[in-house]
């Protein structure tokens, strides 16, 4: 079901007017639940079945976490005065263990099934490549026929994303399946995003909406906006563009130059046109999604960049893996041999490297199973990396030339576009080193991710 059908437009038309038509406002969200299954009906009940594959290993995932956290202080409370300290301390590491053992489990299933899908075939090719490397054979090495289920890479992200904050005890388990089931099928946000947390996307979903003509009429809007975008920039710039790179040999050089341009507009005017379709529907039904975009092209620097485009994408990197290996026990130990043998500055830009180097391999692995992808990812990451440990040398140097960034030729120069955090959504990308972390944190959490 094409975003730009008639059929799609016409079933969004169907499904504003149901959830504004029921009598008990708290049912709204039953509506929208409804609508989800339907849509992913409608592309194959295979994509429903892995769809609640997840949502299924999730919800239980979560109320056993639950469960055994809650046994546990119920058995120190009740036993608070004969157990001693050390004891407290193991019943303590053993829950903890316990939970571990079940997020790693269901994080398991549902990243295998993802990776079976994108990336089976790819690790076929090489092993079968290898193979043949070592026998000194040619290679005989034919793909696997698979269809990658509809959104799984959002909503496996999406899902585990919420299952890691449970572990956490950030947010309590959702106790009504339709609810998790909601969450993790809300059809808007599943096909090109955003990917949404709980506490965020939960709050909007399952809350009673009274109509306002403003928030109906600005999603209208912004629904054409992103039409407009889809259709007359990306689709019409699209045919220009496959032609030119499909035989950029035989044109000359300002021609692919010309071709390169169109196609970042051409790829921007799609995703961009997509997000103001999606978000622009769901602000009339009075319901957020956290923005993606925030006009990237105008970037400072790379890192600025990558928090302009795909934002939530970013946030659930940094979130997810950025964080954890950047405070990591192993990390930090590994930061101070660094800083014995090296210097206190390359100690302190250690963890963030570490982190950086990780996330931005799963980033070029996240847009396709090659090692062009992975290349890409890792040229990235190098550029933010490089930026990282340069950060001394660029502070001295605005020293000596006495540059003050709060001069007002610095801030015209440098600063003349909006900041990367003012996203119209409200949502902040903020580092960490902002968000209360105290300690040795502080300076790995600084870094531009």
């Amino acid at each position: 079901m094409s975003i730009t059908s008639v059929v799609f437009l016409a079933f969004l038309a169907v499904v504003v007017i149901a959830y504004w038509a029921v009598p008990n406002k708290k049912y709204q969200w039953c509506i929208l639940l409804a609508a989800s299954c339907i849509f992913y009906l409608s592309t194959g009940s295979r994509n429903m079945i892995f769809v609640l594959t997840t949502a299924v290993s999730a919800y239980l995932a979560a109320r056993w976490m639950q469960r055994l956290s809650d046994t546990q202080n119920t058995y120190l409370k009740e036993h608070k005065a004969e157990l001693t300290r050390e004891d407290k301390k193991r019943i303590k590491r053993r829950g903890l263990v316990q939970r571990r053992w079940v997020m790693a489990g269901t994080m398991l299933l549902n990243f295998g099934i993802l990776c079976y899908f994108k990336y089976l075939n790819f690790v076929l090719g090489q092993v079968g490549i290898l193979a043949g490397f070592l026998s000194g054979r040619r290679s005989f090495w034919s793909p696997v026929d698979l269809l990658v289920p509809l959104g799984i890479s959002f909503y496996t992200f999406q899902t585990m994303g919420y299952l890691a904050d449970v572990y956490w005890e950030k947010v309590k388990p959702e106790k009504n399946f339709g609810k998790m089931l909601l969450f993790v099928s809300f059809f808007p946000q599943m096909t090109q995003g955003p990917i949404s947390n709980y506490s965020q996307l939960s709050g909007a979903l399952f809350a009673e909406h009274a109509f306002s003509y403003q928030d109906y009429s600005y999603g209208c809007q912004r629904m054409i906006w992103g039409f407009f975008k889809k259709l007359v920039v990306a689709d019409l710039l699209s045919p220009y563009v496959t032609e030119i790179f499909a035989s950029y040999g035989k044109y000359p050089g300002i021609t692919v130059l010309v071709g390169a341009f169109l196609y970042s507009a051409q790829i921007y005017a799609d995703f961009s046109g997509y997000m103001d379709i999606m978000c622009g529907f769901t602000e009339t039904l009075g319901i957020r999604l956290a923005e993606n975009f925030e006009r990237p092209y105008f970037s400072k620097s790379i890192a600025e960049y990558w928090r302009r485009w795909h934002i939530t994408l970013g946030a659930w990197f940094k979130t997810y893996i950025y964080y954890p290996i950047a405070v990591s026990g192993w990390n930090r130990n590994l930061a101070k041999r660094v800083q014995k043998k090296f210097g206190a500055a390359a100690g302190k830009s250690m963890p963030a490297t570490v982190a950086l180097v990780a996330v931005w391999l799963v980033t070029g692995l996240w847009h396709g199973a090659s090692w062009g992808y992975i290349a890409w990812g890792g040229v990235n990451g190098l550029f933010i990396i490089f930026s990282l440990w340069m950060e001394p040398v660029y502070g001295k140097g605005k020293q000596k030339l006495g540059i003050r960034e709060e001069g007002l030729g610095w801030r015209a120069g440098m600063e003349g576009f909006s900041d990367s955090q003012d996203v119209s959504s409200g949502y902040v990308y903020q580092s960490f080193a902002g968000s209360g972390d105290a300690g040795g944190r502080d300076r790995i959490l600084e870094t531009d991710f």
